[in-house]
Parts: C-alpha cells; structure tokens; sequence
C-alpha cells in the first residue's frame, strides 16, 4: 500500500503486512464544540485503520486532545480547565455520532506534562533549547533541516520559514519556539518545572503523546494542511533534534471550505459537526467526505450536502429494493479492483465510484461488504418493521393526498418523521423506513 507524504513529496510504500503500522494524527485544540472540517482528519484516520487492519496490519491509532493552549485561556479567562474538560468530553460526544468507533488511544496534553518536561529537558541538555525569563525556546538554527517538511525557502533557496507566530523579547532569533512558557497573570493552570511554574507550548506536546504512546519513530503522521507549518514543522525539529527518527511519513488531509474559504473557528465560519449530523443524518455526512481525496480541499454547502445525500438514498433503496436477495456473484476480481483504489494512496472518490457501479450491476454482496468498510453498513439493513400507529397516519396521509390535501399531507409527513420514520411515496402505495 502506497500513501503520499508531504516530507518526501511523493506516494511512500508501506512496510508488507503484518506491519505493525502505528499513526498519530493531530486531534482538536478543545475549546468548543468542533466543526465539520475538524472532523475531517478523524474520519480518515478511522477509515484507514479499518483497512489497514483488513489488509492484514497490525495496526495502533493515536489521536490526540489538546487541553492545554493559549485559545483555550483566551475563551475562558480563569476558567479554562473547566472548559477544557468540558470540550473534550463534547468531542468525544460528537465524533460518536460517526458511528466509527474511537482511536486506540486518545492521550490529553494534561496527562502527559512529566513525559513532556522530561523531552524539554532534554532538549535543553544538548544545547537545541534555551530557558529565558521563566520560558524555554528551541533554537531553530541548531536544526538544519528545519523547514524540509513545509519547504519554505529563501530568495537564495535556502530554507528559512518566517518568524514563528508568537514574538517575544526574550527569544534569542524571532524564528525560535515555546517550548515551555511561564505562568502569566489570569491563567488559571499551571505546572511545576526546573524553569519555573507555568505549562507547555503547543508543539512539544505532540512530540511528547506520540513518544510516549508509540515510541520513538512510528510510521504514520496525519493531520490537516494548515498543520504543516509551523506545527508539524516543529514537531520534527523537536523530536529529531532529540535523537528520534520520529515519523516516516506525513498525512496532510485537505480542509474544508465554506463559501470558499476555509472553515475556521477562529473566523467564524463554520458549521458544527453536531449540527451537520443533525440536518443530514451520519450517513451523509460519511459519504461527502468519502466525494473527495483525503489531501483535496472541499467545499461544504448545502448543494454538495444533497448531492451526498442523494447518493445515500440511492445506495439505500438499491439494497431495500433488490438487496434481499443476495448476489450469487461474489466476483473477487471486482473486489480486487476495490483493494488497487484503496491501496493506491487510499483513493475513497475511485472507491466511490465503483460502489455504485456494484449497485447499478446487482452485486449486493460486494456492495454491503465495501459500505461496512466506510461505517455504511447501517445502509444495509433490513427494514425495522413501523409501530401500528404510524402505520395509520401514513394511511391517512395517502388518503389526504387523492383528495388534493396537500398541507394535511405535510403535517402527517412530519408527525411520520418526528416518530423516526420516513414516508416513500412508490406506485404500490407508501412505504415506511427508519430515518438513519
């Protein structure tokens, strides 16, 4: 199996099977309720265990939280580990409703501070970090391959990415990190260390959950593109610069637009998974993200939601309709084409696209067996038989639409719906199903 990385700019082979295979992919900075497009890198990552596992890898998933940050101390001045708390437990609630299970391990910077002094300490040692004023910055000229992940160069090509995004006084060059930063007036968490009370910068944290939870070099990095700098950047740095091989190969999934420009929560742009899930249902929100590569971005809207959801309904009524009898196909060829998409840097539109060419063929078989792999099986089940007396108000509804009623028909329509029933209107009369 083959995965493009952004480090080598090209599609990298997996070790052969049983691997092992162990990936760390960047989880949510929690400081409220996560949007569509943060959903995004959990979705792949959940997806691709899932096939790595049935392609016969051994297989550790890593996703972390962070908990602490300098966005969570802004949204909650004083109160930021209640808030903390409170977001991570809402992302856990609301990537459940994917259905999709949970990462192997789902490490919060909180629970990781000894492994991450111990790392900053180290750092420190071997001259590649420095305390200043109760903050410890890494020295990026003491790396020199800083900036190989995200390529940023200078006019004379060489590499020298901008300043990081957090000035201080106390750096030695402007392009330095916060490795550790000392406690300020208002933040209500903190943490003793050799350079004094205070709590970790972002980066180190990654490095830290991923060492202690994989070890020192792992195989699989994922995350979103704006993670490449200066996040991910300074993960290698880091953990390299500390004598670990660290990852072999980076993921970056594309983000996802609103209106054209990329969901953020910084902006305000952006829709709740929550709120996604609710209006489109889990099965649609699985498929849209099936629409696109991994590494594309995507637009979000409501056009590219119906269009998802459209898909969903066919794929649907295809098993209800002739999905009771099963295909005396089942063609391994066909199925071998399945595994080449996949295997070819885990192509899910190509994937897509020949569900429903098992669709339009009859091979029900093949079909359910490629659904279940995205969390799609629920698509295949039989219909659960409607209570008696939703039975009645869809009768009732038939008989209010001979006679032209169509505002009765509507509101008997959603009394069906609030009831956890759909009514399809078919030439032998209406037919319930349970809403997904």
């Amino acid at each position: 199996m083959r995965l493009y990385s952004t480090l080598q700019r090209t599609k990298v082979e997996l070790p052969a099977p049983p691997g092992p295979i162990r990936m760390y992919f960047c989880g949510p900075t929690v400081y409220q309720r996560i949007h569509i497009g943060n959903a995004r890198p959990f979705v792949v990552s959940m997806w691709l265990r899932r096939w790595l596992e049935q392609r016969g890898y051994d297989v550790t998933l890593v996703e972390n939280v962070t908990d602490i940050n300098d966005k969570i101390y802004l949204a909650a001045p004083g109160d930021s580990a209640r808030l903390a708390a409170d977001a991570s437990q809402w992302y856990v609630e609301d990537t459940d409703l994917l259905g999709l299970g949970r990462p192997d391990h789902e490490p919060k910077a909180t629970e990781t501070v000894p492994e991450i002094v111990e790392l900053i300490d180290e750092l420190v040692s071997r001259e590649l970090a420095y305390p200043a004023g109760g903050d410890v910055y890494f020295r990026v000229a003491s790396f020199p391959d800083y900036g190989a992940l995200s390529g940023r160069v200078d006019a004379d090509g060489v590499r020298n990415p901008s300043e990081e995004q957090e000035p201080s006084e106390l750096k030695e060059d402007p392009r330095d990190f916060a490795l550790w930063k000392g406690n300020k007036e208002g933040e209500d968490t903190w943490w003793e260390s050799p350079w004094g009370r205070g709590r970790p910068g972002w980066h180190i944290e990654c490095s830290a959950m991923a060492e202690k939870l994989l070890g020192p070099v792992f195989e699989i990095h994922g995350g979103g593109l704006d993670l490449v700098f200066p996040h991910h950047e300074n993960e290698i740095a880091q953990s390299r610069g500390a004598g670990r091989e660290f990852a072999k190969l980076w993921m970056h999934n594309g983000m996802l637009r609103l209106a054209g420009e990329k969901m953020s929560k910084s902006v305000g742009n952006i829709v709740s998974l929550r709120d996604a899930v609710e209006q489109w249902g889990r099965e649609t929100v699985l498929l849209f993200f099936m629409t696109a590569h991994w590494s594309k971005p995507m637009d979000f809207s409501d056009e590219t939601m119906a269009q998802a959801h459209a898909q969903v309904e066919t794929l649907r009524n295809a098993l209800l309709s002739g999905g009771g009898v099963h295909s005396l196909r089942t063609d391994e060829v066909e199925w071998n084409e399945f595994e080449k998409v996949l295997d070819d840097d885990f192509n899910t539109p190509r994937a897509l696209a020949i569900l429903h060419e098992w669709r339009s063929g009859g091979l029900y078989d093949l079909l359910r067996r490629g659904l279940d792999l995205f969390g799609l099986s629920s698509l295949t089940e039989e219909e659960a038989e409607a209570p008696t007396d939703l039975v009645a108000l869809a009768q009732e509804r038939e008989d209010a639409r001979k006679v032209r009623d169509f505002d009765k028909a509507d509101r008997l329509r959603a009394k069906i719906e609030e009831g956890g029933f759909e009514v399809r209107d078919e030439p032998e009369g209406p037919r319930l199903v349970r809403k997904p």
